[in-house]
């Protein structure tokens, strides 16, 4: 019952973390996204939180409880209860007043230091807590990774001034890389979008993965990384023919994607003018891009000025009738508030829409035919495209956040009458940031970058427990009573072991203790009683050795130094 095993893939596991981690009874689910950590899985997740608090009890931060449970009125002030929409789990007591299971605590932390009513003296503060966090996913999936219920910390910080922010942001920048690095992940830091934080700079840490829901952009050679969200490029000059010939309508019927059109015309997506159309306000937007990219929706909300936009629908069509969908292009387009990629500007030999049904033009030319205004990055990331800063080729890869940290500013402080005493005696809105990390995310992302084909491979610093003893009993072999003894003088010294002596066969057990993954194993087995000897096993690389019984305290010491 402790650690209760499954041999086969559950069907709910959709990554390897993930299923690893039910195989290897760490956990099971009650409900989509809501999970009980058993006995070895809570181990991990407090490991991971204890390397947290140390370093961030570095920083000078100071731990905190607040309420799970967060009264309404604090998230309507900020203007977040609605924003934040069906992901928020609201109820109503007995009195019909409105409360939720709190997603994040900018309001409450926020409340809980005005009420000090601080001077300049007493800042910097910043508090942190570690606590469960509800948010309402419209898709729990992946296990830990997004889930309805899960561990977090969250901290907060508040300050006179600017300066004071960006030291304490790169204090806990610092932290946050020596977090991630204690528990083994490889950590890339990007900028990122602020969402429904808030604030004017944020920071995302990310853990490179195939199964991340991230997409980021970094280059290989500086330190630039950014979410695909933020990031900005320089094109690779692969946009549009070799040269732009006459203008040439065509009659491409049918032929409305991308690749159709490009197909049919002997070209590439390359030379295509990509326009996706969208409704902003009362507004219909054509935004043209290059063919091979897309639109990226975070680029375009800030070249709008605001979020409030959609992809136009089908029953839109006719109040927008001056377009022609499928077929819309910027040669001779009125009626209609357009928008470039800066990518655009200058290309030739491009095809478009001829804005009628089943017709493109061929042979366009920017400044020629159409005049590529108003620009803006307003398209996402390829392969190919070179680094800003130094030129380089960039790379695109996905990535697992597991934290994430804000500069806020004033966005709480102001409208939640946050005030310090400056030293002239005037209240002034304190100065904000604010900093989380997924703790129960951790614990399986440690495990989708720590497994091979057998099971998972813990880092010592976050294992469940150092060691497994495996105990293969033979007729008056003495395994059982040379196992009670070590593990007692392990004990001693302050070392944990799981002890396997089930009745099962050692292949069996074998198989267990590799999907369990613990740094070091130790087999009483059949050499005992022959050789005098135990058998250790490194599991993270796969080493064995020999030791003489009376020689496994010692051995066991070295393996688990040796260990990663």
């Amino acid at each position: 019952m402790t650690v209760p095993t499954l041999k086969e893939k559950p069907a709910e596991a959709e990554v390897a973390s993930h299923e690893l981690l039910l195989r290897a009874g760490m956990m099971r689910s009650f409900a989509a996204g809501i999970y009980t950590l058993l006995p070895l899985g809570e181990r991990v997740l407090e490991k991971i939180e204890d390397i947290v608090r140390a370093e961030l009890n570095k920083t000078g931060a100071l731990e905190v409880v607040l309420p799970t449970l967060h009264p309404g009125d604090p998230w309507m002030c900020s203007g977040r209860w609605f924003a934040y929409g069906p992901e928020m789990m609201r109820l109503k007591d007995r009195q019909g007043r409105e409360f939720c299971l709190g997603p994040t605590a900018e309001e409450l932390m926020t409340l809980t230091v005005a009420r000090t009513a601080p001077s300049y003296r007493d800042l910097p503060v910043n508090l942190y807590q570690i606590q469960t966090k509800f948010r309402d996913e419209i898709r729990p999936r992946f296990g830990l990774m997004r889930g309805r219920e899960f561990r977090m910390m969250d901290a907060y910080s508040f300050h006179a001034d600017e300066a004071d922010l960006d030291t304490t942001y790169k204090d806990m920048h610092d932290a946050y890389l020596e977090i991630a690095r204690r528990c083994s992940l490889e950590t890339r830091v990007v900028e990122a979008s602020t969402g429904l934080i808030g604030g004017k700079e944020s920071h995302e840490f990310m853990v490179m993965s195939e199964v991340g829901e991230d997409v980021l952009v970094y280059c290989p050679e500086c330190a630039y990384g950014a979410n695909a969200e933020l990031e900005q490029h320089k094109p690779a000059g692969l946009f549009g023919g070799e040269s732009s010939g006459p203008l040439e309508e065509v009659h491409t019927p049918g032929m409305v994607s991308i690749e159709d059109v490009a197909g049919f015309l002997g070209t590439t997506p390359r030379a295509v003018l990509k326009c996706v159309m969208y409704v902003a306000g009362s507004d219909l937007v054509a935004v043209f891009v290059p063919g091979y990219r897309d639109v990226s929706e975070s680029k375009l909300a800030r070249a709008l000025g605001t979020e409030d936009f959609h992809v136009m629908r089908d029953d839109e069509r006719e109040r927008f009738s001056q377009v022609v969908p499928g077929f819309t292009g910027p040669v001779g387009l009125s009626g209609v508030r357009v928008l470039f990629d800066a990518e655009v500007k200058g290309a030739k030999g491009m095809v478009t829409g001829a804005n009628k049904a089943d017709y493109h033009y061929r042979g366009a030319e920017e400044g020629r035919d159409f005049n590529a205004e108003p620009v803006a990055d307003l398209a996402g990331p390829v392969e190919g495209d070179l680094c800003a800063s130094c030129g380089e080729e960039l790379k695109i890869a996905r990535g697992i956040e597991i934290g994430h940290i804000f500069k806020l500013g004033l966005k709480y402080s102001e409208v939640l009458t946050a005030h310090f005493t400056d030293k002239d005696g005037h209240p002034k809105p304190m100065i904000m940031g604010t900093y989380g990390i997924g703790t129960s995310r951790m614990v399986q992302t440690v495990v989708e970058q720590h497994h091979d084909k057998f099971g998972i491979l813990w880092p010592k610093a976050v294992a469940p427990l150092p060691l497994e003893v495996i105990v293969i009993a033979t007729e008056g072999g003495g395994q059982p009573e040379a196992a009670a003894l070590i593990v007692s003088k392990l004990a001693d010294k302050g070392v944990e072991a799981l002890v396997d002596e089930r009745d099962v066969s050692p292949g069996i057990k074998f198989n267990d203790a590799d999907l369990v993954g613990l740094p070091v194993q130790l087999i009483i087995g059949k050499k005992l009683p022959a050789s005098d000897n135990v058998e250790l096993k490194i599991r993270y690389t796969g080493e064995r050795r020999d030791v003489p019984v009376g020689e496994a305290i010692g051995g066991i010491e070295r393996a688990l130094e040796e260990a990663p």
